[in-house]
């Protein structure tokens, strides 16, 4: 039997009724990505038509500090810049690595309203290039707010902070005008239907003394997280990921969002990562569940509820997914 999750036990305690209450959530990983183009309206539309309880927007800053939704600052992947602002191309330092493209903090959001989506994955389908807008982090709000009302259940907000150091050192802070979206919405306790997930360390620290909603850490498979890395420290994210590690993000954080290879390596069998994570009162979302067999490890011969399966029998709490469609058929069929 599936636990019902301690998100879903926070949302219950205040009094919110939510679809996701005894079983795992599903997080539309930047909307139903694996169907339209990524963090577009239209991709979360369609994530909440499917059943997710939270839609994800990656958030990243314009020149004049307004939050958009993109999975990174560097957009000539995801979206026409290429084409409308061929001058603007440069070469910047994200994170200790050089990148070359086109970046939103060189944009004013009214140039940006300018650009049209495209699909980033040559497999998927491209019919939606060139149809949608960059939503902003207000934007993503209120069709959260709208879609709950007129579907009579809860339907929350997940955002990411990218590159938070890099953008605080630009003078374009995310955390500042984040808080402020939310405080608008009325959403600054625990009872809200937000999390705020970051890889890096500082800037939840921080969060956790600025507002009550509940904060995530995220964990890649391997490396520092980057703010720790530019200060010289030694904290590695697989020091974070033992169970004296969470217990320390238990101290600043309600959840974390791993890797699911710190769950269930390439090789061998499932780790105690949730166990600990559970026993230190965290809960566990893991990232990102994807449908094509390119994004599965062998042993699940390709199909996706297969990967599923395993996950819930670990106990998560919740799963990043490309495909909200399938992760709420395979939650479906494990009951």
């Amino acid at each position: 039997m599936i636990r019902a999750p301690l998100a879903a036990a926070a949302l219950l305690a205040a009094g919110a009724v939510s679809a996701a209450a005894q079983r795992p959530l599903v997080i539309a990983h930047r909307g139903a990505s694996g169907h339209l183009p990524e963090h577009t309206l239209e991709a979360y539309r369609l994530a909440i038509a499917q059943g997710a309880d939270y839609i994800e927007p990656d958030l990243v800053s314009t020149r004049d500090g307004v939050l958009v939704a993109r999975h990174e600052n560097e957009i000539g992947g995801t979206t026409d810049v290429a084409a409308k602002f061929p001058g603007r191309r440069t070469t910047r330092v994200i994170d200790g690595r050089e990148v070359t493209g086109w970046f939103t903090e060189d944009f004013t959001l009214a140039e940006l309203r300018t650009l049209r989506a495209r699909e980033r994955l040559p497999f998927r389908s491209h019919a939606h290039d060139g149809q949608y807008l960059i939503p902003t982090l207000d934007e993503v709000i209120a069709l959260a707010q709208a879609e709950s009302a007129a579907r009579g259940r809860v339907i929350g907000i997940y955002p990411e902070t990218k590159h938070p150091s890099h953008f605080r050192a630009l003078g374009l802070a995310l955390e500042e005008p984040l808080l402020a979206a939310l405080a608008r919405a009325g959403w600054t306790g625990r009872d809200a239907p937000v999390f705020i997930q970051s890889f890096e360390v500082g800037n939840l620290r921080a969060l956790r003394a600025r507002t009550g909603v509940r904060l995530v850490q995220l964990l890649e498979a391997e490396g520092q997280p980057w703010d720790v890395a530019a200060g010289g420290g030694t904290l590695t994210y697989a020091a974070m990921a033992t169970a004296e590690g969470l217990r320390e993000i238990a101290t600043y954080a309600d959840g974390v969002g791993p890797s699911k290879r710190l769950l269930v390596p390439e090789t061998g069998g499932a780790t105690r990562f949730v166990a600990d994570a559970h026993a230190a009162g965290l809960a566990v979302h893991p990232w990102t569940f994807r449908s094509e067999p390119v994004f599965l490890l062998p042993k699940y011969a390709g199909d996706p509820h297969a990967e599923y399966r395993e996950f819930l029998r670990l106990g998560v709490d919740g799963l990043f997914t490309d495909f909200p469609d399938v992760a709420v058929a395979a939650l479906a069929a494990s009951r």
